[in-house]
């Protein structure tokens, strides 16, 4: 097989591609250029041509931010459940049947307590792979849970996001949790601890009109997507065109509506230096 047709059958291109073959390449989605995966990895998934931050999963965010052995998972047993019995193209129990075998979770948000160069947190990773990393009743649960073992331990608290928003197979009971996290967060507010927001490729619709957006400190990963609705819903709506990259990191650092944008390969320590700064005794 040479290496035309084999990218050829790449369908999704923000995730590392592997062949049968042994050699093994990945080809960025931004500058096109072909890498051996061993070299994307070393760099965690951050393109060492351009500097594109490739999607990476809950795994990997943990190795990435938590001292080795550190991360404890808590609330793992939570399983959404289907109060509408809902049923679009297939029913919403068969969605959530298909989103485990994929990714062996119960939920799209895997929430816990771990160190990061020797400083306690408490931490929520949303994992687009779950459904899109949609917003349900149980990811709501967990991030209220996270917050009230924040409080109870005195911890700074870090969400990372990356869903596509609220999940409409639980409709009104999806929506509820951008109130119920963000009156959470008002309660950590009040206890005077720090709640960073790591926005991450995509962030948008209902999680980005609540908790993502109401961190002290707001980070974004370098190209991510952040926004509500989409760029062509947008243009339709209002009847005009809208600047390239509108809805990108770096568009919304320069018009104020984040505080930073960190790269991959630097969050742990920023993260860890800004809880170390701001901690509350």
């Amino acid at each position: 097989m040479n290496l035309l047709s084999f990218f050829s059958r790449n369908t999704d291109k923000n995730q590392p591609v592997k062949s049968e073959a042994p050699a093994h390449w990945v080809k960025c989605k931004s500058c096109q250029s072909l890498m051996y995966y061993k070299e994307v990895e070393n760099q965690k998934h951050v393109c060492p041509k351009c500097g594109y931050h490739i999607r990476i999963g809950v795994k990997e965010r943990i190795e990435l931010l938590a001292d080795e052995g550190t991360f404890v998972e808590y609330d793992d047993n939570l399983k959404p459940i289907d109060p509408l019995n809902f049923t679009d193209k297939i029913s919403y129990k068969k969605r959530l049947e298909e989103a485990y075998s994929k990714t062996g979770k119960n939920s799209s948000v895997v929430s816990g307590e771990c160190k990061m160069n020797g400083v306690s947190a408490q931490m929520v990773i949303f994992d687009f792979a779950f459904m899109g990393g949609s917003l349900g009743s149980v990811e709501g649960e967990k991030i209220v849970r996270a917050v009230n073992r924040a409080i109870e331990k005195r911890q700074g608290l870090i969400i990372l996001s990356a869903s596509g928003g609220a999940r409409m197979q639980e409709s009104t009971f999806s929506l509820l949790q951008m109130s119920k996290t963000s009156a959470a967060l008002a309660k950590l507010a009040q206890h005077k601890l720090l709640y960073i927001s790591v926005l991450t490729d995509p962030t948008m619709g209902g999680v980005s009109a609540s908790f993502a957006t109401l961190g002290d400190i707001i980070i974004a990963e370098p190209g991510a997507l952040v926004g509500f609705a989409g760029q062509r819903v947008i243009e339709q709506t209002i009847g005009s065109a809208l600047p390239d990259g509108f809805q990108r990191a770096e568009f919304l650092l320069e018009k104020g509506s984040i505080d930073m944008i960190v790269n991959r390969n630097d969050l742990k320590k920023t993260l860890s230096d800004m809880l170390t700064l701001f901690k509350v005794a």
